[in-house]
């Protein structure tokens, strides 16, 4: 891939700081945009790009994405490519503050839209998520099937994969819209279950298990994800939806015992009833990734989470 100037939203976060160490080891250019949002410590972002900022390709701006800022910043930047991954994360979460999600996943996007129809940027790869599936009663899901989105979260996903395809029609940018199937690895968000339930069981604590454990999640390591995003920059389409999943699942209760066996410690769990928005089973046909990114997954979940646990043993708290 030619050397591109690339904006990332989000790029201080979990997935966007792997992505931006990812591009400017390949040699490009980043521009980084994030507001350090408060749904986890500060610090924890700062450290995912502490590494990069004596980086001289690497620009970082503290802005959010929803305000008239963000017109500046692109227009200054004059990126080749945006890959827009800020986002109010966590489907429990929106269920308790919506308008907040709304603002944030859907007015921020439409922000973005709108700076890059302004400034003549003419493409964006758009990190939605697989949580627009809803509960569908198809295994795997491909993305051609009905959506029905069961949460707050999941809705603004979608709001913002239709106003991709809006833009796309109306003004010609070209967009790619990739739904990350739960991502987890180093520096994976503390909220998140391999984070939590990895931390409760070091620290011999009780960890909650929603459900019977029988719930299904197609877990992929960041590095695949990574994967997938640096090939839809390699590639333009005037609007595609691509899933970025591992195309495997693993129960719940599974997941916990490979937790227990990369410890070498018993969880002590306390089973409480399913949560509203949550669903039974997230599971990816990768087939038109594969055929029209070039996508492979490579990391298996066993493996995946040996990698995160080490991460998390050496990690600094």
């Amino acid at each position: 891939m030619v050397s591109l100037r690339i904006l990332v939203t989000g790029g201080a976060g979990f997935i966007g700081s792997h992505l931006c160490e990812r591009l400017l080891s390949e040699g490009h250019n980043v521009v980084c945009v994030d507001n350090f949002d408060p749904f986890y410590p500060r610090e924890s972002k700062e450290g995912n790009i502490a590494g990069l900022l004596g980086d001289g390709n690497f620009t970082m701006h503290e802005a959010d994405v929803r305000d008239a800022v963000m017109d500046n910043i692109v227009s200054e930047a004059k990126p080749d490519v945006i890959v827009h991954l800020a986002a109010k994360a966590g489907v429990r979460p929106s269920l308790s503050n919506p308008r907040e999600y709304a603002d944030v996943n859907v007015n921020g996007t439409l922000n973005i839209l709108e700076s890059m129809r302004r400034n003549n940027v003419r493409r964006i790869v758009f990190g939605s998520s697989s949580s627009v599936y809803g509960n569908a009663s198809k295994v795997p899901f491909s993305e051609d099937d009905a959506l029905a989105p069961i949460s707050p979260y999941a809705a603004s996903k979608l709001a913002g994969e239709l106003y991709c395809r809006m833009y796309s029609q109306l003004y010609g940018i070209k967009a790619s819209c990739l739904r990350f199937f739960t991502v987890y690895g180093p520096r994976g968000r503390p909220d998140m279950a391999p984070y939590k339930f990895t931390k409760l069981v070091n620290e011999g604590k009780e960890i909650e298990m929603y459900g019977d454990g029988s719930a299904r999640r197609d877990y992929t390591f960041i590095s695949d994800i990574v994967d997938g995003i640096m090939l839809a920059l390699e590639k333009e389409f005037e609007f595609e939806i691509f899933n970025l999943g591992e195309s495997k699942t693993t129960t719940l209760k599974d997941f916990i015992s490979i937790i227990e066996r990369n410890l070498g410690r018993k969880a002590k769990i306390k089973q409480v009833p399913a949560q509203m928005g949550d669903v039974n089973v997230t599971y990816a046909d990768t087939s038109k990734s594969r055929k029209l990114l070039g996508y492979n997954p490579k990391v298996p979940v066993e493996d995946g989470m040996k990698e995160f646990v080490n991460w998390f043993k050496n990690r600094k708290p």
